[in-house]
């Protein structure tokens, strides 16, 4: 809480402002103590209207009592909150009512013979639907839906798709007994919801992906379109293969390379991929993951907002939790590599395509959420770009790096002398590594060699050639920074 000329800051997803107390309307506030205790927690003030201006109530004590006496009879189970009075420097009264994130959700308010629970939707305490109440009622119970356990039993699944991909992406051999660690199957031996969704034949439903590749800017005539249905990682690769085969590169043929200029970062699209079937709700029958590719852009929508109430355009991307819907789902995806602990998925995608050459700044994904679904779009770096402006582009771009990246000459090894760099071919495994650099310039030696699939010594032999050569250079340290592939004539 922050008092600045009088005016409170400010009203948001943990903040309600009452100007006073309406006895005879308690469910407009009531409703606002459910919400809290079924979010995050938060504070509902009285004594400060809707802008936030300080205009004090009458008598704190009789207000205080009265709110209190409400809470107990009329929430159930009743929340924890504290009744903190203030006294403000001209003598005006707030009351703050401090209510506590609850364990035992969901917190209903019973009132004129009907039973409702609310939740924060941004700075609003909105009724939950169904299947946010569904979630309070795992919530309640210490539960996520992805760790209820099913009646089916280890022994009717196979699991051999997960076991290739653990070792593809960890070099490790996939046992028997990481299905139990990883939460995909109970002690007793049958399969979770998440072991659902890692084996080979998942039956759940409403865990489909539907593409579709329209013509021009809007829903309006199909070029293609195709459904998925499986377990995650089939749905992933299915996902990232559709959007690939309706893509396009540019390209720009330089002296002793070819230069890409993807339309979008591959690496930033499997971010948002994993991102949506990590956090998508899965209790909405029906509600598939939506993929749907524009000439300028694509869009990707899945059921479920953001897990705390919040909206995700009004936060600051860095500061996001990162609270997970499904974190069996996530564990797993995080032990093989396809995702970090630390929630930087978004920051990352951000990341990623600004690093694209063609990037402007008004072609910055976005994101935004409400109650049911969470929607992002990638635009398309390269759409509304002529050949001209292409060429003109390309050529702004190596006149940057000559400025930044001068050009100096070469030392042979043989003479002992400094040349001018010879115009040679680079090679195929060269090119390889320049190409995947572009899509994603964070990438580590190590990854480079994984993604691929070449020697670890054969990696770090071509980087320092290309090094050599000025077509590539490091901005950063090893661990942070990433690489920055030159346009050289």
């Amino acid at each position: 809480m922050r008092i600045e000329n009088n005016i409170l800051i400010a009203e948001c997803t943990a903040y309600d402002f009452k100007g006073e107390l309406e006895k005879k309307k308690i469910r407009d506030w009531l409703k606002s103590i459910s919400a809290f205790a079924n979010s995050y927690g938060g504070s509902l003030f009285y004594g400060v209207d809707k802008k936030g201006h300080i205009v004090g109530i009458e008598d704190p004590q009789a207000v205080g009592e009265f709110i209190s006496e409400k809470i107990k009879a009329h929430l159930d189970p009743v929340p924890r909150f504290r009744l903190i009075p203030y006294e403000l420097e001209d003598g005006k009264h707030i009351m703050e009512v401090s209510v506590e994130a609850g364990n035992l959700t969901p917190y209903y308010v019973f009132l004129d013979g009907s039973r409702m629970a609310y939740v924060r939707m941004g700075d609003e305490s909105v009724p939950a639907d169904a299947h946010a109440l569904t979630e309070l009622v795992l919530r309640g119970t210490n539960k996520s839906w992805d760790a209820l356990v099913s009646d089916v039993k280890r022994t009717d699944k196979t699991f051999v798709q997960l076991a290739e991909t653990y070792l593809k992406q960890t070099e490790q051999p996939f046992e028997e007994k990481l299905l139990a660690s990883f939460g995909l199957v109970s002690p007793d031996g049958f399969l979770t919801n998440a072991g659902l969704l890692f084996a080979d034949e998942c039956p759940i439903y409403q865990s489909r992906v539907v593409c579709t590749r329209w013509s021009g800017l809007h829903k309006d005539d199909a070029i293609n379109d195709a459904e998925f249905q499986g377990n995650i990682i089939r749905l992933l690769k299915n996902s990232q293969d559709f959007i690939k085969a309706n893509t396009a590169k540019r390209w720009y043929k330089l002296p002793t390379y070819r230069l890409n200029f993807p339309e979008y970062s591959e690496r930033a699209i499997t971010e948002v991929l994993i991102n949506h079937l990590i956090h998508r709700q899965y209790t909405v029958v029906g509600g598939e993951l939506h993929i749907d590719i524009y000439d300028d852009r694509i869009e990707f929508t899945t059921p479920g907002g953001m897990v705390d109430g919040t909206l995700i355009q009004d936060l600051d991307i860095d500061s996001v939790s990162s609270l997970r819907r499904n974190p069996v789902i996530a564990d797993v995806l995080t032990q093989m590599d396809y995702m970090e602990k630390r929630g930087s998925g978004l920051r990352k995608i951000l990341t990623l395509t600004s690093k694209l050459h063609t990037y402007t700044a008004d072609k910055k994904p976005s994101f935004r959420s409400n109650q049911s679904t969470f929607h992002t779009v990638i635009p398309n770096v390269n759409y509304g770009i002529t050949d001209q402006q292409f060429a003109q582009l390309v050529e702004q771009r190596r006149l940057a790096d000559e400025g930044k990246y001068p050009v100096t000459a070469e030392f042979s090894p043989v003479t002992g002398e400094k040349s001018p760099v010879k115009a040679r071919s680079l090679g195929k495994t060269a090119q390889r590594i320049i190409d995947a650099l572009v899509d994603d310039p964070t990438l580590t030696r190590k990854a480079l060699a994984d993604k691929l699939d070449i020697k670890f010594e054969t990696v770090k032999k071509q980087i320092a050639n290309l090094r050599s050569r000025q077509v590539l250079d490091r901005e950063g340290s090893d661990k942070n920074g990433y690489w920055v592939v030159l346009i050289r004539k």
